[in-house]
């Protein structure tokens, strides 16, 4: 409700920095990865629940929801806020980047049978986004070596963070993953 919110807002005001509208399509790209991963087709919490071998209540599934809202939101607001200051530019770019890997990935993490992951196309156009505004910096001279070194230096911090409170939420170590993604390859394939 948030970003839409936010959508609503930004459409109404006048001026807006190329780094603003990027973050605006960020924030859209953002409401349409959720839907993906969660409701359409859905099924990407499922994928998660089976990779750390915990079985979720709808509970803990909604309250999962608050560390990854707070993430996105910050990730949203900061930049656009700071517009002027690149390396929180860098961040969203990076993060948008990340989410197209990460769910690429996902395919042979989870063993799956089709070459698709619950969100993966939505995160495949951030990692556009991401790509695109990356560019945009550079061909400007937008940014400096140091701008690209913090913006993805935050990104990760404010990302572990998210991580770590989510893994906490449902009972295992952060420090554990490592091993439970080794030990997801010892689970039947998924179809």
């Amino acid at each position: 409700m948030l970003a839409m919110l936010f959508m609503v807002i930004t459409s109404m005001m006048d001026g807006l920095s190329a780094v603003q509208r990027f973050v605006v399509v960020f924030n859209f790209l953002f409401i349409l990865h959720e839907w993906e991963e969660g409701v359409y087709p859905g099924g990407f919490v499922d994928l998660i629940a089976r990779l750390i071998d915990k079985e979720l209540t709808d509970d803990l599934r909604r309250a999962s929801r608050i560390p990854t809202s707070i993430f996105l939101i910050s990730i949203t607001l900061v930049p656009f806020i700071f517009d002027d200051t690149t390396m929180f530019a860098v961040s969203i770019a990076t993060f948008g980047i990340f989410e197209g890997l990460v769910h690429t990935l996902g395919i042979k993490l989870f063993r799956l049978k089709r070459m698709y992951t619950p969100g993966m196309v939505t995160a495949w156009l951030e990692a556009a986004a991401g790509i695109s505004l990356l560019w945009y910096l550079a061909s400007n001279h937008l940014a400096l070596w140091y701008d690209y070194l913090l913006g993805i230096i935050i990104f990760f911090a404010a990302f572990v963070t998210m991580q770590k409170t989510l893994t906490m939420m449902v009972g295992i170590r952060y420090r554990d993953m490592p091993r439970m993604l080794k030990n997801s390859y010892k689970i039947e394939p998924n179809e």
